[in-house]
């Protein structure tokens, strides 16, 4: 009875030892499961082991540049060769005939062309208006002495800049008598009595301004020159 009290149970070391051995593939393929979910974890969330970095080679390098090169050179050489095919195409000679044939040139007349020019000098000319009884500016200009071919007789005419719209257009006659504005020594006033740069004969009162006494000298020479002649032939009819 003794004997059999102290033998040791090896029923129950055997089964225990099965246990733990049949127990531990299941906790390692645990472990291994948990692990692969903590890496698809992180992967989603960019974690997990790093990627080692791809050793670039540079004569690999160097054969892709070298290849782009010779693409890029390929390219501009048949796009010059294009550009040469379409120049003659670009450099064609068109030619359009006009829709609108012009007439033949009409002269102008300006009652001009029989007339001789004796004076030229630029200035600017105003008229005295007697409603307002102020000068106003008439235009700037050339203002010449016209001498006529055939009767000798010398008119004033004064055309605008541009637009050469008459501004001053009236014969130099006897009673005319010019005399210097107050205050400068460059400007003169008259009265025409006939003056026919509106289209109608009206009596006007004028003043003229040079650019310089000088100027304005040589103009009042040349208007008491033609006053004089006109004179004559004005008395001869």
């Amino acid at each position: 009875m003794a004997d059999e009290d102290t033998k040791p149970d090896t029923t129950s070391t055997t089964s225990t030892s099965t246990s733990t051995t049949a127990d531990k593939p299941v906790m390692e393929k645990a472990t291994e499961t948990a692990t692969a979910v903590k890496d698809n974890v992180f992967s989603m969330f960019g974690g997990g082991a790093k990627k080692e970095a791809k050793a670039e080679d540079p004569d690999a390098e160097n054969d892709r540049s070298g290849s782009a090169k010779a693409q890029a050179a390929k390219a501009s050489a048949e796009g010059a060769d294009d550009g040469d095919e379409k120049a003659p195409e670009e450099e064609a000679d068109v030619h359009f005939e006009p829709v609108v044939h012009l007439t033949e040139k009409v002269d102008t007349k300006t009652n001009e062309e029989l007339e001789e020019q004796t004076f030229k000098m630029r200035a600017k000319l105003f008229k005295f208006d007697r409603e307002s009884r102020e000068w106003k500016e008439r235009g700037t200009g050339d203002v010449r002495l016209l001498k006529h071919k055939e009767n000798s007789k010398t008119r004033l005419v004064m055309r605008r800049d541009k637009t050469l719209k008459v501004c001053a257009n009236h014969y130099v006659v006897p009673d005319m008598k010019l005399s210097p504005n107050v205050g400068s020594d460059r400007s003169w006033v008259w009265n025409a009595a006939a003056d026919v740069s509106e289209g109608e004969p009206e009596a006007q009162t004028l003043a003229i301004r040079f650019a310089n006494s000088e100027n304005a000298n040589m103009f009042k020479e040349a208007f008491m020159k033609a006053q004089q002649e006109n004179e004559a032939l004005f008395k001869a009819e």
